[in-house]
């Protein structure tokens, strides 16, 4: 499903209305209907605390909420709708939609005090179930002091809230607030997603999505776009099944090259999620003064060996690169200058797909380093959690945080590769221009290893991609590697939502997502079999 900007949400709105002789009031009827559907099977029996609450505001959100709350009248709900702007103020939607609201039943109030509301509520004593349908993705922000005392109120004492299209005081692209904005449990994306859901204050204020269809024409909520959710109307463009006649080198040789003193586990997990996700060989390379330690903590299926604390006698190992399918240097590497040198060595010289990941970025920057990215002839995969793209870029953190599609989409274009930028939000950044967004918050993987495990997960699905072994041109490795970013991104949260189900979000570990592939790949066949 692809993710809108505001531009690209009007824009939409009006091919729909020229080419296609598609009112707004249509518009405005099928979103109405269909999120008066979903909220009952939302909440089911829940919905019969008391009186439904309407916060409407002056334009076409407004107007759109009045008609969810007359459909819901129809349905047998009793509705009540605070008008919390002045009549001059309200558009010609919302006028014609108050006159149908009045006559289907539904309650109308104006106030222009919290008070008002609050006395309501404290009168009606029953549990709250509150629809924000005060301002869209087109709000101004700050907005006004009364309208955030109706924030705060609602956010204190709700039992339930359904934002329409965005939570009142996010902005719609950024996804910024000043201030304060509706917490909300469940937002009924109009249309699309909205590029502010995900970005910034957004994504912990949306709550669940729910998109509510505006029955456009296929070609326009389908075809074109850059910004895509991840979700199961992804399978088309995830690689095709493996070959069910294939020995260990058709699925590739992926080398791990990690852990240091400390941190040899980041190398155990990675190595073993390459293994685990079906890599034919695996082989983990660690330092030399930590082979031993690592000896005793890896696991049988894994070759093993270590770089030499000489760089002098590093000639062996890059000699012999040609002979892995894919390479996943960084977990548990340490940042050091030898590091660093190792690195570049992998870079410089190994023809095949390189995964990028944690200390492996850490000794990189983008100043120094672009033009490394920009001279290989095969695919460059990034995997910085916001810290370390921080570092890497010279962007700081909180910059970082606020616009994370905008800036990574820069360091793209600088450096022609591919780039996992993980959080709440994760964004897969590709450099033929497009960018996919997991949403699929789960505090479970709020743990380490689990950075390491997902490298691993990736170094081997890569290693096992046929069509990355040909020596094509890099726009068509890179195609077929984002493919399998995709899946392996897949692979990693549907693991981490298994783990969180069998064992509970505090409980589990790293380990534990290593220990759900076998239910994630059930699935991943269930979805292929559709």
């Amino acid at each position: 499903m692809k993710i809108v900007t505001q531009a690209e949400m009007k824009e939409i709105e009006k091919i729909a209305q020229t080419k296609f002789h598609f009112p707004e009031k249509l518009i405005i009827e099928n979103v109405a209907l269909l999120g008066a559907r979903a909220v009952v099977e939302k909440l089911g029996e829940d919905i019969h605390f008391g009186e439904l609450i309407f916060l409407i505001g002056k334009g076409n959100n407004g107007g759109t909420g009045l008609a969810i709350a007359r459909h819901m009248a129809s349905m047998g709900y009793e509705s009540r709708a605070f008008m919390l702007f002045d009549e001059k103020s309200h558009s010609q939607e919302v006028i014609d939609q108050l006159k149908i609201a009045r006559s289907y039943g539904v309650r109308i109030s104006y106030i222009d005090e919290v008070a008002q509301l609050e006395s309501y509520c404290q009168q009606s004593g029953a549990p709250k179930i509150v629809f924000d349908a005060i301002f869209g993705t087109g709000v101004r922000l700050p907005l006004s002091n009364f309208l955030y005392d109706i924030i705060h109120f609602i956010n204190q004492v709700k039992a339930f809230t359904i934002s329409l299209d965005i939570p009142t005081g996010v902005e719609g692209d950024s996804g910024q607030i000043q201030g304060n904005a509706i917490q909300a449990d469940l937002t009924l994306a109009v249309g699309f997603p909205k590029l502010g859901y995900y970005q910034a204050d957004g994504p912990r204020l949306v709550g669940e999505i729910h998109c509510l269809p505006l029955g456009l024409p296929t070609n326009l909520t389908e075809e074109g776009g850059d910004k895509f959710l991840i979700d199961t109307n992804l399978k088309d463009e995830l690689p095709p099944a493996r070959n069910k006649f294939g020995d260990k080198k058709l699925f590739g040789h992926t080398l791990v090259i990690g852990g240091s003193h400390g941190l040899t586990g980041a190398l155990v997990m990675a190595s073993s999620a390459a293994i685990k996700v079906g890599a034919g060989l695996v082989t983990a390379v660690t330092w030399e003064p930590q082979y031993q330690e690592f000896l005793s903590r890896v696991v049988p299926e894994i070759m093993t060996g270590y770089v030499p604390n000489d760089q002098a006698k590093w000639g062996r190992l890059l000699k012999g690169l040609d002979r892995y399918d894919s390479i996943v240097i960084g977990p548990g590497l340490a940042r050091s200058n030898r590091a660093r040198m190792l690195v570049l060595e992998i870079l410089n010289n190994f023809p095949g797909p390189v995964v990028l990941d944690a200390d492996a970025i850490n000794v990189l920057s983008l100043k120094e380093d672009a033009e490394v990215f920009k001279m290989r002839s095969a695919p460059t995969l990034m995997t910085p959690h916001f810290g370390e793209f921080s570092r890497f870029s010279g962007i700081p953190l909180e910059e970082v945080m606020k616009s994370p599609y905008e800036h990574l989409k820069d360091v793209i274009d600088r450096i022609n590769c591919s780039v996992i930028l993980k959080g709440p939000c994760t964004y897969l950044g590709f450099p033929n221009g497009k960018t996919y967004f997991n949403f699929s918050p789960n505090d479970g993987m709020a743990t380490g290893g689990v950075g390491d495990v997902l490298s691993g997960i990736l170094g081997g699905l890569i290693g096992q991609e046929a069509n990355l072994k040909k020596r094509d041109s890099l726009y068509n490795m890179y195609e077929n590697l984002n493919r399998t970013i995709l899946l392996g991104v897949m692979i990693h949260t549907w693991s981490g939502q298994f783990a969180a189900e069998k064992l509970g979000v505090r409980p589990m570990t790293s380990t534990s997502l290593i220990e759900a592939f076998p239910e994630a790949f059930k699935a991943l066949d269930e979805l292929l079999k559709d």
